[in-house]
């Protein structure tokens, strides 16, 4: 990509991935941004990927598992996942959060993240 892109974050396109959750996305060849909306009670499945994964909550309560591990990610609070960690995530609030990937999620480019789709 040799193109500089210059968007306001709330005119990107919308996805409703499902009835809980709203995806908005812009990514370059190495790195993805995702400003993601999460209804109360909206379960992100367990699974995995390659990327490296950066979750910055703006607001709502997430909780998150990760392997036998569990923890909260409060307004404020990022998690720096590594690639291949087995991860998920409920939503006890109302939430909106930011995800950055490296690589790109190749997936969710392409509407093939069938596991959240459900």
């Amino acid at each position: 990509m040799t193109t500089v892109v210059h968007r306001r974050l709330l005119d990107l396109a919308a996805e409703s991935v499902n009835p809980q959750m709203t995806r908005r996305m812009l990514w370059g060849e190495r790195l993805m941004a995702t400003y993601l909306e999460f209804k109360k009670g909206c379960v992100v499945p367990a699974h995995q990927h390659d990327n490296e994964q950066l979750t910055h909550c703006i607001s709502g309560l997430m909780h998150f598992t990760l392997g036998d591990r569990q923890l909260l990610l409060r307004p404020g609070e990022v998690l720096l996942i590594p690639g291949g960690v087995t991860h998920g995530a409920e939503m006890l609030e109302d939430t909106v959060e930011m995800d950055f990937f490296s690589p790109p999620r190749q997936d969710w480019i392409n509407k093939t993240d069938t596991y959240l789709r459900k």
